[in-house]
């Protein structure tokens, strides 16, 4: 029997609160980025025009008149304008308070996800394509789990030096605008968090100086000829998704959504995939002869800890056919003995 540590009512008290807070920092963070650019009086062959000046999603320029100076555009630069003001002194107020919570959090002993890959995780975010085309796999997944569970999973079945992003390559990636990235791309976003990282040999890998890894992976096709996008930008630079046996049933999955607690106490969205299929592919995995013997054992280990979490504490998702199509009747049916409560 796999005992889970639970949290405490302080510190579920404080999830919560983490939560609920962090969704109120988001939708003000939504509302001023609404307002990003600029609105001007711009004077054209002696006539005032009002023009909105932004960035588009693929990073380029762009102005949009919105008609002649007159009492109607002269209300809609002051409405701008107004609402920009607002909407920045929210976004502020939200920050400090999202500050004083995190104090709270590591004071109490709620944070968990480590540093490096929660600041990777928001800059997925922040450039729109977290759960847009990437979710996040590997070790990392079961940070989400436990913290919709409110629980605490052994440390050493989840402590990891690299973090494993799954491309969906079917899906068409929409950057969110921002006015410091003209042609957005993995490695771009990994530099921006430590300018250390470059990309390895291995080109579906790139390492920092700590040697923190992050792997960019895809399903393997079949067949395996059909053409795929392998990155996410036209960067000649960037990550190359390997393609992976086995990962389609991921890709497949329900997502999963969570708000974690980083070693700061400060909250980061996970968006993975679904924790049955998760643990029924780990437990695939640690069937694997060409896995090396380690991996295997922790893999089984994870599947296990991961299969009774869902057991225990998500009686909304039972282990079902009818919502597991994407899986194998083999692995479905190898699988079935880690849900059993």
């Amino acid at each position: 029997m796999i005992e889970f540590q639970e949290l405490s009512g302080d510190q579920r008290r404080e999830a919560v609160n983490t939560q609920q807070r962090y969704a109120a920092y988001r939708d003000a963070e939504n509302r001023a980025n609404g307002y990003r650019g600029s609105m001007v009086w711009k004077k054209i062959q002696d006539r005032e025009y009002l023009v909105r000046s932004h960035y588009a999603k693929s990073g380029v320029r762009r102005q949009t008149s919105l008609g002649l100076r007159s009492k109607k555009t002269e209300t809609i630069k002051f409405e701008y304008e107004r609402g920009r003001a607002e909407a920045h002194d929210r976004l502020k107020e939200l920050q400090a308070v999202i500050a004083r919570q995190a104090a709270i959090n590591r004071a109490i002993g709620l944070g968990r996800v480590p540093l490096i890959g929660a600041k990777i995780i928001r800059a997925l975010d922040q450039a729109g394509i977290l759960g847009s085309g990437i979710r996040i796999l590997g070790t990392n997944a079961i940070y989400a789990y436990e913290a919709v569970a409110g629980v605490r999973i052994d440390p050493g079945l989840t402590t990891t030096d690299d973090i494993d992003l799954l491309f969906d390559s079917r899906s068409r990636l929409m950057f969110a605008a921002a006015e410091d990235i003209s042609t957005p791309s993995l490695i771009k976003l990994l530099r921006k968090v430590d300018h250390s990282f470059a990309r390895s040999a291995q080109t579906f890998r790139a390492a920092n100086k700590e040697g923190y890894l992050v792997d960019f992976i895809k399903p393997l096709r079949n067949p395996p000829w059909k053409v795929e996008r392998q990155r996410i930008a036209s960067d000649g630079d960037d990550l190359l998704a390997a393609e992976i046996e086995g990962l389609a049933w991921q890709e497949s999955a329900p997502p999963f959504e969570a708000i974690t607690i980083d070693e700061r106490g400060e909250p980061c969205r996970i968006v993975t995939t679904d924790p049955r299929v998760w643990a029924a592919h780990k437990l695939w995995l640690s069937k694997r002869l060409n896995r090396e013997p380690i991996k295997r054992r922790n893999d089984a280990a994870q599947a296990r800890v991961v299969g009774q979490l869902v057991a225990k504490y998500m009686p909304n998702l039972p282990y079902a056919t009818d919502e597991l199509r994407m899986l194998t009747k083999a692995v479905f049916d190898d699988a079935k003995s880690l849900f059993v409560g």
